[in-house]
C-alpha cells in the first residue's frame, strides 16, 4: 500500500445519533456520485436544513455531481419535506428520486454509497444499528452493484413540480 492510498475506516453506530453522525461524515466527504437506497427516507432527515445544505454543497461542487435515490414510497419526501422538493427543483438535472417496483418492496435494508469508496449501511431501516466504511472499495463496490441492482427495478418516482414537469 502506498503512502498516497488512504487507510480504510470503519465505524459501528447504534443509537440514532452516532448514525445521523455518520450520515453526515458521509455526506461531507468527496466524491462525484452518491446513491440512496432508503424505504422511505424518514430517517434520513431530508428536511432539516442542515442536510439539505450538505446536499447542496456536494451537488453545487461541481456540474458532474449526481446525486441517484430509490425508495419504495416518496410520499414522505414529497409531502414532509419542502427544503429536499427545493432541492430537487434546483438541481433537477443533477438528482433522481425513483420509486421501487412492487415485486422488490420486501427489501428492509438502507445504504448510500458514495462513488466506488464509501458506503454508510443499516441492515434493517427501522433500526439505527450500522456501520459506515470509508475508502473500502470492495464493500462500496458490492453495495454500488446492489444499488444498481435496486434501480433497475424502479422507475422515476418524484418529479421536481407537481405536475411532474
Amino acid at each position: 500500500m502506498s503512502e498516497d492510498t488512504p487507510q480504510t475506516e470503519y465505524a459501528q453506530f447504534e443509537t440514532e445519533a452516532e448514525f445521523q453522525g455518520a450520515l453526515d461524515r458521509l455526506l461531507a466527504a468527496p466524491g462525484r456520485e452518491l446513491r440512496i437506497f432508503d424505504p422511505d427516507l424518514v430517517a434520513l432527515r431530508f428536511n432539516t436544513a442542515q442536510r439539505v445544505e450538505l446536499l447542496r454543497q456536494f451537488l453545487a461542487a461541481s456540474r458532474t455531481r449526481r446525486l441517484y435515490i430509490a425508495v419504495h414510497d416518496p410520499e414522505h419526501v414529497t409531502r414532509q419535506c419542502p427544503r429536499m422538493m427545493a432541492l430537487l427543483a434546483r438541481f433537477a438535472h443533477a438528482i433522481q428520486v425513483n420509486c421501487t417496483h412492487e415485486e422488490i418492496r420486501g427489501i428492509q435494508d438502507s445504504f448510500l454509497v458514495l462513488d466506488q469508496s464509501h458506503y454508510l449501511r443499516r441492515p434493517v431501516a427501522q433500526l439505527f444499528r450500522g456501520a459506515l466504511g470509508l475508502h473500502d472499495e470492495t464493500e462500496a463496490l458490492a453495495m454500488r452493484g446492489r444499488f444498481t441492482e435496486i434501480w433497475s427495478a424502479s422507475f422515476p418516482g418524484v418529479a421536481s413540480t407537481t405536475l411532474g414537469l
